[in-house]
C-alpha cells in the first residue's frame, strides 16, 4: 500500500465522501430501501454517521441538518419529490436484512 500522509488521506477521504453524496443526490431513482437491501446502509445512515462524527468533534448538528447535507435539500422535501412506496418484494427483502443492520 502506498504511504499516504495522514492529512492527504483525510483530503482524499473527504473528496470520496463528497463524490458519494453527489452521486446519491443525482440517483433519486434509487430508493433508500434499495440501498439498505443491497448495501446495508442508506442516505439516512450516511447522514447519521456524519452527525455522529460532528458530535465527536464537539459540533452540534441536528438530524435534520445532517440529512440536508446528504440529501441536498430538507428531507421532507426529498421524500415528497422522490420517495415511492416500497413494493412487497422490497419490504420482504428488508425484513430479511434489517436484523443484520446496526
Amino acid at each position: 500500500m502506498t504511504d499516504i500522509p495522514q492529512q492527504k488521506q483525510v483530503e482524499l477521504e473527504a473528496a470520496a465522501f463528497r463524490r458519494l453524496v453527489r452521486h446519491l443526490r443525482e440517483r433519486t431513482d434509487v430508493q433508500n430501501i434499495d440501498l439498505m437491501n443491497l448495501a446495508g446502509f442508506c442516505r439516512n445512515c450516511l447522514s447519521n454517521w456524519y452527525r455522529e462524527a460532528a458530535e465527536a468533534e464537539g459540533i452540534a448538528l441536528s438530524k435534520e441538518e445532517s440529512r440536508e447535507i446528504v440529501y441536498g435539500m430538507p428531507y421532507e422535501e426529498w421524500r415528497a419529490k422522490y420517495q415511492t412506496e416500497a413494493t412487497p418484494e422490497q419490504k420482504a427483502r428488508f425484513a430479511e436484512v434489517a436484523p443484520k443492520h446496526d
